[in-house]
């Protein structure tokens, strides 16, 4: 491989090293294993670290302070720092690391779990009952050895998925497998060796045996790599697709009107790829995959318009993903966040017909919290269509709009008064001296934000209302005035910020 082992070695927090040094010391052998070992081979960060052992469980609780068992796999949690008596991490990632003692392969009669656990003397006892040859190098960071019986190092440098040995026993061993095969390949950007990929279409069934919440985990981590489009295709191609999630293919050949570029499934999947290449977060692109998955239910042909039209698919759309998301077994909280983009992902954005009024009831719909993200997705959507720009005037201005919205106009209410309290303070009836006294406090305000005091606007009040009317008014229309000459301020800055212009 191109890296050294310098780099190699710089990867590896101090903490798993001497895990690694610790086993050694104690008479075992210890590797890294899996797709840390790929990551670091490829010169990439690992997110985590697992180690693989000749020792037993028993044995590796032996020789640390702190661990956790609690499986039948014989993995054993090694807590390395951040407890009493035990130094802080160098990276958080490895606080727990986990040690696995090699194991023997066996029989998967439910194609998800192992009908026995039993342990071996030899690494490559493992490695051999591992899925992929990319995840099945074993390496020892303390010595530089490398065990690699099925050339996982060649398949990297060829950049392929490859399993390791007979892929159809590979995947009957764990149908969740040939998912996971789909998102090693978009997460690395390879691709999939020919037998491999056969095998896939020959054992797409089995996902049926999978537990929806590990399907579900898996799709989630596809949909958080790179390169999401190319997976689900593969998934369609191989039959995966319409195990999971057979709503998506209803797409395929479904022509749209002259403003897309695509039929419905290839829109979808373009409006997910410029989530991920935005680098977007999980719900906006769950959203852009699902946005228009009701068009094909919703299609009708128009001869009026002489096109296709999908009234209604934002509503349909919102009530089956959450359908789908149900079925998959999200989180609630997800579930209604996701449902409810995809049923507000058609809102008016025309700022020459719209007015501030409707952009302050989708900010309702939606939520503050929400509504820029419900933006990324109206431009993820856009892009989808094949359009070049992502963010165009017309969006431009609507964003300047909802800014506006979302910022509280300057006005009496900022003040740390009130008609009632001033009416209070100097015994006036109800009248326009009120407005009056509240705007020429409130033009003092503006000019000296620190006045904004109740004690300072009570005495002010007092001495203001003293006044006659034609004094007063005079204050009061001066401050009105310079109240609204900030609001229009504000709105030109907000204009200028999103590159429109107006008032």
């Amino acid at each position: 491989m191109e890296n050294t082992q310098t780099t190699i070695t710089n990867n590896i927090p101090k903490e798993v090293t001497m895990v690694l040094a610790v086993l050694q010391s104690g008479g075992h052998e210890a590797f890294l294993v899996g797709g840390c070992v790929r990551d670091l081979l490829m010169g990439v960060k690992p997110k985590d670290f697992d180690i693989t052992t000749n020792a037993n469980p028993e044995q590796i609780i032996a020789l640390f302070p702190k661990t956790f068992y609690e499986n039948t796999y014989g993995t054993v949690g090694v807590v390395t720092c951040g407890e009493e008596g035990l130094p802080m991490c160098s990276d958080e990632t490895v606080k727990i690391v986990e040690v696995t003692p090699y194991r023997l392969e066996s029989t998967y009669s439910d194609n998800r779990h192992p009908d026995e656990v039993e342990w071996s003397e030899n690494i490559e006892d493992d490695l051999k009952r591992r899925d992929f040859t990319c995840n099945a190098i074993a390496y020892n960071s303390i010595t530089g050895e490398i065990i690699d019986p099925f050339f996982g190092q060649k398949d990297i440098k060829d950049k392929l998925i490859k399993a390791v040995g007979n892929p159809d026993l590979r995947f009957n061993e764990d149908g969740l497998r040939l998912m996971r095969a789909v998102r090693f390949m978009s997460q690395l950007d390879f691709g999939i060796h020919p037998v491999t990929r056969e095998s896939l279409e020959k054992n797409a069934h089995l996902l049926k045996n999978i537990s929806r919440e590990r399907v579900r985990d898996e799709f989630t981590k596809l949909l958080m790599t790179d390169f999401p489009m190319r997976g689900l295709v593969i998934m369609k191609d191989v039959g995966i697709l319409e195990q999971v999630i057979p709503e998506l293919l209803n797409g395929i050949g479904v022509e749209q009107n002259q403003a897309h570029s695509f039929d419905v499934w290839e829109h979808n999947l373009r409006t997910l790829q410029h989530s991920a290449d935005k680098k977007w977060p999980l719900h906006v692109r769950l959203s852009a995959i699902f946005h228009d998955i009701s068009k094909p239910e919703t299609r009708r042909y128009s001869k009026e318009k002489n096109e296709y039209t999908f009234y209604g698919h934002d509503v349909v759309g919102g009530r089956v993903t959450r359908e789908i998301m149900e079925r998959l077994k999200f989180p609630k909280e997800m579930i209604e966040k996701v449902s409810m983009f995809v049923r507000w992902h058609m809102f008016f954005s025309d700022p020459e017909q719209i007015t501030l009024a409707a952009v302050r009831r989708m900010i309702s719909n939606v939520g503050k919290e929400n509504i820029w993200d419900l933006i990324d997705l109206r431009i993820c959507d856009r892009i989808g269509t094949g359009r070049p720009k992502e963010e165009p005037y017309r969006l431009r201005m609507y964003q300047s709009m909802v800014e506006q919205a979302l910022k509280d106009p300057i006005s009496l209410k900022m003040l740390k008064t009130d008609g009632k309290r001033i009416m209070d303070v100097t015994q006036e009836t109800p009248g326009p001296k009120i407005g009056f006294v509240l705007h020429a406090l409130f033009d003092e305000v503006l000019e000296n934000p620190e006045k904004n005091t109740e004690e300072y606007l009570d005495k002010q009040a007092n001495l203001i209302m003293k006044l006659s009317v034609e004094e007063l008014k005079a204050l009061g229309e001066a401050g009105k005035q310079e109240m609204e000459e900030k609001n229009k301020e504000q709105v030109k800055e907000i204009r200028k910020q999103f590159k429109v212009k107006g008032d």
